[in-house]
């Protein structure tokens, strides 16, 4: 019966959506996740095909109950007044889909880390903190503290920085947008110089002081992606460093994506994995591909599954394919998908009335801690790869999120975030809290007759995802085209993993497909841009 259902109403979407010339002229399409990529997919291709006069029936199968995929917003003490980010929480200004997004559809933005005036962020090296900055303080000290401990350093990181992300920003628009192949476009803009060598290297080559490649830039690969230098190839580094103007959707980010989903008009099953893709009808001359999705419930482990009612011209695969756990039948995959390592992130959000202690960092007794820590590693510590690289710290960064309020007491206490490479345990806890914090978490009495003592954490949350690849140099990635009519997003995280970038190719693919639905043909190359240019001149200008 559940298939029957199903069925139907994949039959009255693709009804609804048809021509008055006949159903036929319909093409459906198979979105696999409901992350930024499959989301993103989804909303541009419904725009395209409304630009293009197209009729596209869209169904989206994600495997959980929710949208936006690593983006997820959890509730301090189950409370929805107080949300706090626990999986991607910020982007910024220059990252064009989800900006515009949030301000397309009216999704209130604002400072992710408010802080109270005053409150220290600082780098620990787990000897020493090799920088500090506080809250609400003169951007002229910063910029003089670093200048007098690393001359021109961070000028040139920036000025850097700049100029990579200005050769990447110009993948959003045409000549270089739609691509179809993600290696040759780093290679014409000139990218795979820099995804070729470690972050390491790609500064010593631009003559950056390893010191600050070590104390500050190494701290950013780390919080952002659980990296060091050494093992973090060079476009992910200047990305790490880009963070000017950083924003976040007040309630959460995977609002974006929630929105993206509901303005495509797309058929959503949630908790619905696909089990398998079979060809059923090959590409000719006179006729698309046809596919066929077989789906199980997300939420029961069975091997049993069942075909979906109707037959998909194109399939976008927008999730990892390696955790997808998806049987391609004979002749689906005409390219090969790389399987690639993903580091596992453990992160904890806790709240706490206590501040984090002085001693854990070595300071004095009554010396203020900071509130928010990013790590490093302290000169002549061996950098090392994945969760062995994590050093003498122990951890990639804690940070104070703001303060939450405690419904037992009514009073406000302070929200943390950990990003460690191995479970958080309550010994770690007890030394950063400066007090005893037991396995269990359960708070202990006073005396006969007293209050209740105030719990030293009063709400915990572990979590983990499979959060980014292991960003190691390489030169080639996997593109987005894998058969007739089947399409990858996933292949962009090895290139650059953020939400914009998995909206990018979703986006990218939403305008191949649509192009091939019109039967639009594009030359992406430099030369047809600049015989382009030529003809668009008059004769006087050349």
């Amino acid at each position: 019966m559940h298939h029957f259902w199903r069925t139907c109403a994949a039959l009255l979407a693709t009804v609804a959506s048809a021509p008055a010339n006949g159903a036929s002229e319909v093409k459906n399409v198979a979105i696999i996740g409901a992350g930024a990529a499959g989301s993103s997919a989804a909303y541009h291709l419904q725009q395209y095909a409304e630009d293009e006069g197209l009729s596209i029936n869209i169904t989206i199968f994600e495997k959980t109950e929710r949208i936006g995929g690593r983006t997820l917003t959890l509730q301090a003490f189950d409370d929805p007044s107080q949300p706090i980010e626990l999986g991607a929480s910020i982007f910024v200004e220059i990252n064009q889909i989800l900006f515009n997004a949030s301000q397309e559809f009216n999704l209130p933005t604002g400072d992710p880390h408010e802080q109270e005036t005053g409150a220290v962020t600082a780098i620990w090296n787990g000897k020493k903190f090799v920088f500090e900055t506080s809250e609400g303080s003169s951007w002229w000290w910063d910029v003089a503290q670093m200048f007098w401990k690393y001359g021109l350093a961070p000028y040139k990181a920036v000025k850097l920085v700049k100029s990579v992300v200005g050769k990447f920003l110009l993948m959003y628009d045409a000549p270089h947008f739609p691509f179809q192949s993600l290696t040759e476009k780093a290679f014409e803009l000139g990218l795979l110089d820099i995804t070729g060598v470690t972050g390491e290297q790609f500064l010593a080559q631009n003559n950056i002081d390893p010191r600050f490649g070590r104390d500050i830039l190494q701290a950013a690969t780390r919080v952002n992606y659980a990296s060091n230098l050494a093992f973090i190839h060079g476009l992910e580094t200047m990305v790490s460093f880009a963070t000017d103007g950083a924003i976040a959707v007040q309630g959460g980010n995977w609002q974006i994506f929630d929105k993206m989903v509901s303005a495509s008009g797309a058929l959503l099953y949630r908790n619905t994995s696909v089990a398998s893709i079979s060809a059923v009808q090959k590409k000719t001359e006179t006729s698309s591909p046809k596919y066929v999705i077989a789906t199980r419930d997300g939420l029961v482990e069975s091997s049993s599954h069942e075909e979906y009612g109707i037959a998909f011209d194109n399939v976008i695969v927008a999730s990892p394919w390696q955790f997808s756990h998806i049987s391609a039948g004979e002749g689906v995959l005409q390219h090969a998908i790389d399987e690639i390592p993903y580091t596992k992130l453990h992160v904890t959000l806790f709240a706490s009335p206590l501040k984090l202690s002085a001693r854990f960092f070595g300071l004095f007794p009554g010396s203020k801690a900071p509130s928010s820590v990013y790590t490093t590693l302290a000169e002549g510590d061996e950098p090392k790869l994945g969760a062995d690289g994590v050093g003498s710290t122990g951890f990639y960064a804690v940070s104070t999120l703001g303060t939450v309020v405690n419904p037992r007491t009514g009073k406000r206490e302070y929200a943390y975030k950990i990003f460690s490479a191995e479970p958080v345990t309550s010994g770690f806890l007890s030394k950063l809290l400066g007090t005893d914090i037991p396995a269990s978490f359960i708070s202990t009495k006073t005396e006969e007759g007293g209050e209740a003592a105030v719990e030293p954490i009063s709400w915990y949350r572990p979590h983990w995802f499979y959060s980014y690849p292991m960003l190691l140099p390489r030169v080639t990635f996997q593109d987005p085209i894998i058969g007739d009519g089947l399409y990858y997003t996933s292949g962009i995280e090895s290139f650059i993993s953020t939400m914009e970038t998995s909206a990018l190719m979703g986006k990218n693919v939403a305008r191949l497909i649509a192009d091939d639905f019109a039967g639009i043909s594009r030359t992406d190359t430099k030369e047809a841009s600049d015989e382009e240019g030529i003809r668009e001149q008059g004769p006087g200008e050349l």
